[in-house]
């Protein structure tokens, strides 16, 4: 029998989105391919502290994971030729190779390419997209700028950084109409955003957002329906069901998105299979327009007259069993074993043709 290969698995991280990264996270610890692989968990606490975790995944999703004897500190050396973590138990260096990094790590210091350039550094393969495409997808404006050039319709937008104009604000939402959202430019998850339907409610809006990042997005609401596409791959791709958002109010925001209180997520969507192939195609296009690698999510509108608008791409989507990433793959016969497989697979198969395995 060959080797197994090691794979470092990140959890939990100094993010507003750390428990969505537990749940992830245990799912995926739950469907790893034990029969190639060992996960080497890797613990990221709130405060930033960065552990490694040898207990059972249901403490990582009760959020009972840090505990002494389950964890000992853990660093990552940026140093190539050796060890990329070192274990600091009992005071002495322990130096830990793995042949992987695998972050399912959620919003700001996780998925905007922040680890991603340290395991870069460290030539450790990153299962997932790299640092380009984190940091770009992370900032949805600068995204949308990108989709754009590429002819693929985004919706309008103004955005903003402290100290801003009031007046300038109100004026560019007359101008994209009502209602319309307000969002933090870098955050996941539905943090800090809010659907703005009169004037008087504006402002309060743009001071959440900035709660949660220093640049905030004024957008157009789009009419239609919301989809999205799973995609795997690298230079072949594999496209999942495209899934439809159904709400009966609001908008898709945290709690409706972990939650389902009232919203349903179709999966197929409830679209022609003519527009369901011309879903899967632009989200094709903006994967690869944004330099994505390994897998994402691409998240678009399908407005009442049968055009596509781009929204947001999550390069580290949610992997529970109701999540949108893996119910769309497993609607296109993917089961999660085989997509975290196939998708560890790409990381071993890039870093060995780039020389860094």
């Amino acid at each position: 029998m060959p080797e197994k290969k090691r794979v470092a698995v990140l959890f939990g991280g100094h993010s507003t989105e750390y428990g969505v990264s537990l749940q992830s996270a245990a799912s995926v610890l739950e469907h790893f391919n034990r029969e190639r692989f060992e996960a080497v968990p890797i613990g990221i606490a709130r405060q930033g502290g960065w552990y490694l975790y040898r207990g059972p995944v249901q403490a990582v999703r009760d959020d009972a994971w840090q505990r002494d004897e389950f964890c000992a500190p853990v660093v990552l050396s940026p140093s190539r030729g050796g060890p990329a973590l070192l274990s600091l138990e009992d005071g002495a260096p322990r130096g830990i190779a793995v042949d992987a990094a695998f972050p399912v790590l959620h919003g700001k210091d996780g998925e905007d390419g922040t680890v991603q350039g340290l395991f870069a550094l460290a030539g450790v393969p990153l299962v997932g997209c790299g640092v380009l495409a984190s940091a770009l997808c992370m900032d949805k404006a600068r995204a949308h700028k990108l989709v754009q050039a590429e002819g693929i319709r985004v919706p309008r937008s103004f955005s903003h950084q402290r100290p801003y104009c009031a007046r300038e604000v109100l004026q560019e939402a007359d101008g994209l109409g009502y209602p319309l959202f307000v969002k933090p430019v870098r955050s996941g998850s539905s943090y800090g955003v809010s659907r703005v339907e009169m004037a008087r409610d504006l402002l309060p809006a743009v001071e959440r957002a900035f709660a949660h990042d220093d640049t905030v997005l004024l957008e157009e609401a789009i009419p239609g329906r919301e989809v999205g596409c799973a995609v795997l791959g690298n230079g072949e791709l594999a496209l999942g069901e495209v899934d439809e958002i159904e709400l009966q109010g609001g908008f898709f925001d945290f709690s409706e998105k972990y939650t389902l209180k009232t919203a349903r997520v179709h999966v197929p969507a409830r679209l022609p299979a003519s527009a369901a192939d011309r879903v899967r195609a632009v989200a094709a296009r903006v994967y690869r327009i944004l330099a994505c690698q390994g897998f994402a999510r691409v998240d678009l509108f399908y407005t009442p007259e049968g055009e596509i608008v781009f929204h947001e791409v999550n390069t580290i989507p949610g992997f529970t069993s109701h999540s949108r990433f893996p119910r769309m793959m497993q609607a296109a016969g993917w089961s999660l074993k085989q997509v975290l497989t196939a998708a560890i697979d790409l990381a071993l198969r890039c870093g060995a043709d780039c020389g860094e395995v």
